[in-house]
């Protein structure tokens, strides 16, 4: 076959997309990704072992992270981008090597000789032919027992989302090197034929652990910088005049951004996963930062042609650019496209230079009027506290029965329907609390409030799953419950990539159950391994939602 890639959850036929991804991504940057994360993998075996004789590299440990944000679905299709990536990898392998092989000697007195993977060995020069070549020979399928493959897939997978958070809040400086070598363990232990099912599944868990404090990173990144996330109202028409619109993650990217066009008479709106950036003090006192433009990131390519301003996609989800806008659609950081402009990395400390952004926002005139409504955004978890006891009291007078977590990612299939038919349909003593772009399915329906309290919460972006983790805690340790299933709470995740195996990973190691995941259930996971998860946690696929609905109301 020409690829293989099984990641996403709209994977070809539920099995997996063999001569191009379902998000556009070809074979040759299929390959080169496989690759990537190969090569990846053998720089991580020298990293480990350098560590225990005193060799730290900061940059390889970054790097490991960023390489394999890389591959994760929607952020980059480029091969030549990739390409680079590659040959950086070996590079740093080769000197990495060279490092720990001299303190090896000096400590031990003999050569080192044990024999290294493979994937710490092999190389060629750059040549993108044989490298296509390499990648199908190593991509996933080279694993020929279906459970292992599985487990160490699931394993790779949360942590490509781990290493997304992760870099995402180094990119802020707020360090946790902990975390990078867990990445590194994970990597290795993927090469390990030695290891039995049971080993994979307890690393499964112990990604789990490392989710937790990858997203709690992150939380102290974002609030450190930009204060805590208040309750807000963001407005989501359009005003008269020149417009840049900034999707992603990256707040960083957003601050640079308002900074460079303030007074400019330039308009700043954020899309997709960028609308809870609205809500951080340091970013909303930017008076032209003026609302959220259109939905999730699927919808980009009609919602981006309308818009005649400047677009930024500062990490995923970018889909293929139509040519009515690529002239005015910009990457950076990680991501990129094929003939789409890109705004270099930050260098001696300096902000990202987005003038080209600026000029072309200006010379496109901008948006018309149009009118939108306001939504509600900004429960972070400080804000949340504050709200705790209102929150309780509600709870313990009967007026909230139950909060029905509906955090993750959006997606294009039909199939996701649901989330917002089951949102219109729980009854109006039911909360939903939610994170990540799911929530477009919903947050623009009026669904009331109970005594003040929004049924629609919403605590941020997909790594902001973390304060719904730690107020679910907290509401456990008020109600005096000893275990955090006991609480009023149904999860009912929508998956779409890796950052959400990271949260879903999270979730079971803080011993949530009863979860169910849609709008499938993940091509990835073997049926014995899903046996193992459906025992330990009864995870269980979406039905339909009127089986889900009576199911939720009755607490199931």
């Amino acid at each position: 076959m020409s690829m293989f890639c099984f990641q996403c959850s709209e994977t070809l036929n539920g099995r997996g997309c063999t001569v191009q991804g379902v998000c556009g991504k070809d074979e040759k940057t299929a390959k080169l990704q496989d690759l990537l994360v190969w090569v990846l993998k053998g720089l991580s075996y020298w990293a480990v072992k350098a560590r225990k004789y005193g060799i730290e590299d900061p940059e390889v440990n970054l790097f490991v992270a960023e390489g394999l944000f890389t591959t994760v679905t929607n952020v980059n299709f480029d091969p030549e981008s990739v390409a680079e990536k590659i040959e950086k990898a070996l590079n740093l392998r080769k000197e990495l090597e060279k490092r720990f092989k001299a303190a090896y000697y000096e400590k031990e007195k003999r050569e080192f000789d044990e024999k290294a993977p493979e994937a710490a060995t092999w190389y060629v020069p750059k040549n993108l032919e044989l490298w296509e070549s390499k990648g199908a020979e190593v991509g996933v399928l080279s694993t020929e027992n279906e459970d292992i493959r599985s487990l160490r897939e699931l394993l790779t997978y949360g942590l490509k989302g781990i290493a997304a958070y992760t870099d995402h809040a180094y990119i802020l400086q707020k360090f946790n090197d902990k975390i990078l070598h867990f990445l590194q363990d994970g990597l290795v232990a993927t090469l390990d034929d030695n290891l039995k099912a049971e080993d994979y599944v307890g690393l499964v868990m112990e990604a789990g652990k490392y989710a937790v404090e990858a997203m709690k990173l992150l939380d102290e990144a974002n609030t450190s910088r930009y204060g805590n996330p208040e309750i807000t109202e963001v407005y989501t028409g359009t005003l008269k005049g020149p417009a840049i619109l900034v999707s992603g993650h990256d707040l960083l990217d957003l601050e640079e951004i308002l900074i460079q066009t303030e007074g400019k008479g330039i308009n700043v709106y954020t899309h997709g996963e960028m609308l809870p950036a609205n809500a951080y003090p340091g970013l909303k006192k930017y008076k032209h930062l003026v609302g959220n433009y259109g939905t999730s990131w699927f919808r980009q390519q009609k919602e981006f042609d309308e818009f005649n301003g400047a677009i930024v996609m500062t990490t995923n989800c970018i889909q293929k650019p139509l040519e009515s806008y690529k002239d005015r659609i910009f990457t950076t950081g990680l991501v990129g496209w094929p003939g789409v402009k890109h705004i270099p990395n930050r260098t001696d400390g300096k902000p990202k230079d987005f003038t080209p952004v600026i000029e072309k926002a200006l010379e496109l005139g901008g948006l018309e009027e149009k009118p939108g409504k306001k939504i509600v955004i900004g429960f972070g978890r400080n804000q949340l506290a504050q709200l705790a006891d209102t929150v309780v009291e509600a709870v313990k007078a009967g007026k909230i029965k139950r909060f029905v977590v509906m955090a993750g990612c959006d997606g294009r299939i039909k199939e996701r329907e649901y989330y917002t038919e089951l949102a219109k349909r729980l009854p109006k003593d039911h909360v939903i609390l939610t994170a990540g772009c799911a929530k477009y399915r919903y947050n623009m329906l009026d669904l009331g409030d109970i005594d003040g309290i929004p049924r629609v919460i919403d605590a941020g972006q997909c790594n902001d799953s973390y304060t719904l983790a730690v107020t679910a805690l907290k509401l456990k340790e008020v109600l005096g419950l000893d275990d955090i299933n006991d609480l009023p709470i149904s999860y009912d995740i929508a998956w779409y990539e890796q950052k959400a195996v990271a949260v879903l990973l999270a979730l079971l190691y803080l011993g949530v159950k009863h979860i169910r995941l849609g709008p499938v259930l993940p091509a990835f996971v073997s049926p014995n391994v899903l046996k193992v998860l459906v025992e330990n946690f009864d995870i269980k696929p979406i039905k339909s939602v009127e089986e889900d609905l009576e199911a939720i109301v009755q607490g199931k």
